[in-house]
């Protein structure tokens, strides 16, 4: 069947949004709660969150987890929010805890650090009814025991072996959700998408960066007056 042609309604105020590449279109996606999942933006910058065409958001980042911080997100969110709620320096109970808010506060899911002991994994599973999502570095990483604890999606992030690691675990699960990182270029991505990832995170250019690539058009219109 020929491609649908799709309308798109913008406006000049909300034209300028971060796009994710048009290549992830190609992923299968995945069904979440009757959500269709395929690109899933990895940041936690609130104005580019409110301005992008992905699927979803994935909101991880290098601290302990806070519910101030989820819940901000959250709110200013008009996407599918996957909260990070810890796993490798936060553990145990309080993990848990950081679940139950997330859950509470409208994440569609949970995601654990690679590191998170599978007591861990078990603890969240049991406390929360959205899936809970496990980060994968490598294919050396272990996920049996926490696919048994209740995991339902992993989260592979391997930089430049993320299309090998990803094509590794597809071929040992079949049929198990997979997000992963899609790299730099659409080839990369297209390549991760291949070896059998089914929704893809894309890291988008900083705030300012996007400022300055603005200031650098602000700068040429001022000139050419």
């Amino acid at each position: 069947m020929a491609d649908l042609f799709v309308p798109e309604i913008m406006t000049e105020l909300r034209k300028d949004i971060v796009r994710v590449p048009e290549v992830i279109m190609g992923a299968s996606g995945i069904k979440i709660f009757g959500k269709l999942i395929r690109s899933i933006i990895f940041t936690t910058d609130i104005a580019i969150i409110r301005n992008t065409n992905a699927n979803a958001v994935i909101a991880v980042y290098p601290f302990t987890p806070h519910p101030a911080i989820t819940k901000s997100i959250i709110e200013a969110a008009d996407i599918p929010v996957f909260s990070g709620v810890g796993g490798g320096l936060t553990q145990g109970m309080r993990s848990a805890y950081m679940s139950l808010f997330a859950e509470a506060q409208g994440s569609l899911g949970v995601v654990l650090n690679g590191p998170t002991p599978v007591e861990t994994v078990h603890d969240v599973c049991q406390v929360v009814d959205i899936p809970v999502i496990s980060t994968v570095t490598s294919k050396y990483s272990e996920i049996d025991e926490k696919l048994a604890a209740g995991i339902t999606i992993i989260n592979i992030s391997a930089g430049k072996d993320t299309a090998d690691t990803v094509r590794f675990f597809r071929e040992k699960y079949p049929e198990l959700p997979i997000i992963a990182t899609g790299g730099p270029t659409e080839e990369s991505i297209k390549e991760t998408i291949e070896a059998g990832a089914n929704a893809i995170t894309y890291t988008p250019p900083s705030s300012g960066e996007l400022f300055s690539r603005k200031m650098d058009k602000y700068r040429k219109i001022e000139k050419t007056n």
